[in-house]
């Protein structure tokens, strides 16, 4: 059964809010983006592995935790992923980068590849794959799909809004792979937007329709 992990912090809930409002300007909706994406990373993030290593303080040696940012790989479904992946690297600047170019065939609303491009070893790593809407579900299933050939140790799947279609999409297909969301939106409208929703993030990132 597909866990959905809802992010749920003030903070997460405070900048989404801001960034639903259809008169937010692309810099401040790009802004808030980055600011959401950080706070999500520490929930994303809370069971990554650890080891220990000697550090030496002010007054003495001593040994601590640390994370092994090169075992991490954030995967951005292209376009709107890259708001999401720097906020992210933002926290973790030592993770590896993958892109997965996708884009939704507005008759079909199926999902077509153009890109793909990921580290190596992918079997010694942990992926995290980002991208603002879980809408149809057609993206994230692709990307998934495409990135399971490689055999990464586990998937996450981060997203800002989520909606039941979506989520019962990538359930069907991979239920292995757990979903972070910031909230989980009413549905789909005929065209294959989420609603309530904050419109097309990609559009509003970049400025573009």
């Amino acid at each position: 059964m597909t866990e959905v992990h809802l992010v749920d912090h003030p903070l997460v809930q405070h900048k989404l809010t801001l960034m639903r409002r259809k008169d937010a300007s692309t810099k401040s909706f790009r802004e808030l983006l980055h600011e959401v994406s950080m706070l999500m990373a520490y929930e994303v993030l809370r069971d990554i592995p650890m080891h220990e290593v000697e550090v030496e303080t002010p007054l003495e040696v001593t040994r601590g935790k640390a994370i092994d940012g090169k075992k991490l790989v954030f995967v951005s479904i292209l376009r709107a992923g890259s708001g999401i992946l720097d906020g992210m690297l933002a926290v973790v600047p030592g993770a590896r980068v993958g892109h997965i170019g996708l884009y939704r065939d507005p008759k079909t609303l199926i999902a077509v590849e153009y890109y793909f491009k990921l580290p190596t070893d992918l079997d010694e790593r942990d992926v995290v794959v980002v991208d603002p809407m879980l809408a149809t579900g057609h993206s994230a299933v692709a990307a998934v799909e495409r990135l399971k050939e490689s055999g990464p140790k586990s998937i996450k799947f981060v997203c800002l809004l989520a909606c039941p279609e979506g989520i019962a999409a990538l359930h069907a297909e991979h239920p292995d792979v757990p979903i972070y969301t910031a909230a989980v939106d009413r549905e789909l409208d005929e065209h294959g937007y989420i609603v309530p929703g904050m419109g097309d993030a990609g559009d509003r990132m970049f400025g573009t329709k």
